[in-house]
């Protein structure tokens, strides 16, 4: 893994999330997504939520991946039977704290969550970067079914530069 390579991507976000909320005005903001039911605000929450749910999947990774094999792959699918439900809670969540979640907080947290990434990569281990786990491959499109913690990290932005393209703040005409 190229770690200087995922840092470069994770600052190349940073900048880009301020320059999308800076430059939005609250108009901008309403306006609907393109391919999504969301309006870009909530859907800005959505691709920062991709970034804080990482400490949640590095946990699951390191511990799946002292376990059985088998245990990982019948845990992913176990959530994969769970995808109505999962989708059901992605979109209300985002839904409320695109409401919630002010643009300008949603700016600090975004710079928060890269710092510790950040740090955590610069943390981990080759060792730690080839742990791995099976992934419920119906839950997002950058899901492999197996997937190591070196993945793990570059998956983030694989969510966010898909979504950057729903986003309507660069086009008026939506």
């Amino acid at each position: 893994m190229d770690r200087s390579l995922v840092h470069e991507e994770l600052e190349r976000v940073r900048r880009d999330f301020h320059r999308l909320v800076e430059t939005a005005d609250p108009e901008d903001l309403r306006r609907l997504s393109n391919g999504t039911r969301w309006s870009n605000r909530e859907l800005l929450f959505h691709m920062l939520l991709g970034y804080l749910i990482m400490r949640a999947l590095l946990g699951l990774v390191r511990l799946f991946d002292r376990l059985p094999r088998g245990v990982s792959r019948g845990y992913a699918r176990l959530l994969n039977a769970g995808t109505k439900p999962f989708d059901a809670v992605n979109f209300l969540g985002s839904y409320a704290a695109g409401h919630t979640v002010s643009p300008d907080r949603m700016v600090v947290m975004f710079d928060h969550v890269i710092a510790k990434l950040h740090r955590r990569l610069d943390a981990e281990s080759e060792a730690d970067l080839s742990r791995g786990m099976h992934y419920p491959t119906r839950w997002d499109p950058f899901f492999n079914d197996y997937m190591t913690l070196a993945d793990v990290y570059r998956f983030p932005t694989q969510h966010f530069d898909f979504h950057r393209g729903q986003l309507t703040l660069d086009d008026p005409a939506g």
